[in-house]
């Protein structure tokens, strides 16, 4: 695992040992709307898992899932609840920026539920191709990612409609972008609205 990405897992780890903001005990509802509209479908990868909601809720509906996430305790967290509560979701400590050394392809849904704006232009340079490459043609990428309409200057970069464009340019194709929101457990400074302004893409590689 690269230094960077080992550097951000140990930042993780920590955040795990009590509640992050972005952990909410289940699927963010933006993402459970596509999962209940049947947009999810076949082989599942929840990339940058953390605890695992997406990936449970996705064996819930009795698909192949598999979670995977750079936090140890992220991780230890999943596992121990799938057990809890009787699923078949497969938990993976891994590097995103190396799909193909942690997971078996090919996948038909990816879900991502804030990791892609964790990355730094350089580290998107490699995630987007590491995720090309366990994906199927036709596969369907769920991204959910902090958007430049939240205000302020607290979490992880803004992303633009732009930059999501540029991003997804070549070798795949943007089947919708609109306007979303996260749910938080806590926001910041302890107080005030516990939502973040996102956007909620569906990418088909091509």
């Amino acid at each position: 695992m690269r230094i960077a990405t080992a550097l951000r897992a140990a930042d993780f780890d920590a955040s795990y040992e009590g509640t992050p903001p972005w952990e909410i005990g289940r699927p963010q509802p933006a993402l459970l709307e596509v999962a209940e509209a049947g947009r999810v479908t076949g082989r599942v990868l929840d990339v940058g898992c953390g605890t695992g909601e997406h990936a449970m809720m996705a064996a819930a509906r009795g698909l192949d899932a598999t979670g995977l996430d750079a936090s140890q305790n992220a991780i230890g967290i999943a596992t121990a609840r799938n057990a809890e509560r009787g699923l078949s979701a497969r938990f993976v400590v891994g590097d995103a920026l190396d799909l193909k050394s942690f997971v078996t392809p090919p996948f038909d849904t990816a879900l991502d539920s804030g990791l892609f704006h964790v990355f730094d232009d350089k580290d998107r340079a490699s995630y987007v191709p590491s995720l090309r490459a366990v994906l199927a043609p036709g596969a369907r990428y769920v991204l959910m990612c902090f958007s430049d309409a939240e205000p302020g200057e607290w979490g992880p970069r803004r992303i633009t409609e732009a930059e999501l464009h540029a991003t997804f340019a070549d070798g795949w194709t943007i089947d919708s972008l609109t306007p979303s929101h996260f749910d938080l457990s806590s926001a910041p400074g302890g107080a005030g609205n516990r939502t973040a302004a996102a956007w909620l893409a569906e990418i088909i590689r091509s």
